[in-house]
C-alpha cells in the first residue's frame, strides 16, 4: 500500500515476540524498508518454552521479506548508546530515513496510587518513556538535518497520554510529555521536512500487558504464569468488550498507522497524535 522502497527505518523496542515493535518494523519491511532493529536486551521477553530469539528473530523475518536488516542494543536513557546506535545505522545502511521511537519502560512498581509511588519508580518510567523518546528523537534528528533530505519521526504516546488513570500516574505523565514533545519537535523540523507525529494505542494485546495484568492481579505471579493460566485471554475479551470495535488492538493495528505516517501519504501531516483505540479514545 506504501511505498517505502529504498527508506531505512529504525525501531526501537522491537524485540518481543508479540510486541509493537516487531510488527512496525516486520511492516515496514513488507513496504520496501530496510530496518534497524534495536532493543535493550536480545529477547526483552524470553520464554524458555519457545524457539523466540528477541530482535535477531526480527532480523530474520525482515531478510526473508527481501529486505536488509541489523540488530543494535542499546538503551534509549543513555544519550551516549542512542548516539553510538545512529552512528552504526548510518555505517551500515548510509543513513536513517524513518524513526519510531517505541521502547517502553516495563511495569512493575509505578502501577500504585501516587501517595504509595516510589521516587525511583517515576524515575525509571520516565527515563526510559519520555528522555528515551528525546534521546532517540534528538540523535536521528541531527542525523536528518545534516543530510537535508527530510524524514519521518514517530513517537508512541498512549491514550494514557490523554486521559490519566488510577495506578498509573508516572505512566500517563510520561505519555502526556510524549505528545508536548511530539508537538515542538514537529514545529521546531517542519521547515526542513521533517514529519513528527505521535500514535496513541490503547490496549494492545502484548507481552507487556500479560506483565500488567500479573502486577494488577495482586498474585505473586509472572506475566507468563499469568499468560497460562488464560487470565490474560480472559482480561483482553474483557477490555475488549468495553471498546467500540468490539476487541483490543494487535501490534499489526498499530504498525497499519506507523507505515502511512513512515510514508509520503502523510506528508502533510505533522504534530499529531492519533489514537489508535478502535473508539475508546476520539480525542
Amino acid at each position: 500500500m506504501y511505498n517505502l522502497d529504498g527508506k531505512v527505518a529504525l525501531v526501537t523496542g522491537a524485540g518481543g515476540q508479540r510486541g509493537i515493535g516487531r510488527a512496525i518494523a516486520t511492516r515496514l519491511a513488507k513496504e520496501g524498508a530496510d530496518v534497524i532493529v534495536n532493543d535493550v536486551v536480545s529477547n526483552p521477553y524470553a520464554a524458555p518454552e519457545t524457539d523466540w530469539e528477541g530482535a535477531a528473530s526480527v532480523v530474520r523475518e525482515i531478510e526473508a521479506l527481501g529486505r536488509k536488516s541489523i540488530s543494535i542494543l542499546a538503551d534509549v536513557s543513555n544519550a551516549d548508546q542512542m548516539d553510538d546506535m545512529v552512528r552504526q545505522a548510518v555505517e551500515q545502511f548510509g543513513r536513517i530515513d524513518i524513526l519510531v521511537s517505541n521502547a517502553g519502560s516495563r511495569p512493575g512498581p509505578d502501577r500504585v496510587p501516587v501517595v504509595e509511588l516510589e521516587e525511583e519508580a517515576w524515575d525509571m518510567v520516565h527515563s526510559v518513556n519520555l528522555k528515551g523518546t528525546f534521546l532517540s528523537c534528538r540523535a536521528v534528528a541531527r542525523h536528518m538535518l545534516s543530510r537535508e533530505a527530510g524524514g519521518k519521526i514517530i513517537t508512541m504516546s498512549s491514550a494514557a497520554g490523554k486521559r490519566g488513570y488510577p495506578a498509573r500516574a508516572a505512566y500517563a505523565a510520561s505519555k502526556f510529555g510524549i505528545i508536548g514533545f511530539t508537538q515542538s519537535l514537529a514545529m521546531e523540523l517542519a521547515s526542513h521536512r521533517i514529519n513528527v507525529n505521535a500514535i496513541c494505542p490503547a490496549i494492545v494485546d502484548t507481552e507487556r500487558w500479560t506483565y500488567i495484568g500479573a502486577i494488577m492481579s495482586g498474585e505473586d505471579i509472572s506475566g507468563a504464569e499469568f499468560e497460562k493460566s488464560g487470565l490474560h485471554a480472559e482480561r483482553m475479551k474483557k477490555s475488549g468488550s468495553a471498546i467500540p470495535w468490539g476487541r483490543v488492538a494487535s501490534g499489526n493495528d498499530i504498525a497499519r498507522t506507523a507505515a502511512f505516517l513512515a510514508s509520503a501519504e502523510s506528508d502533510y501531516l505533522t504534530g499529531l497524535s492519533i489514537s489508535v483505540a478502535g473508539g475508546a479514545n476520539m480525542s
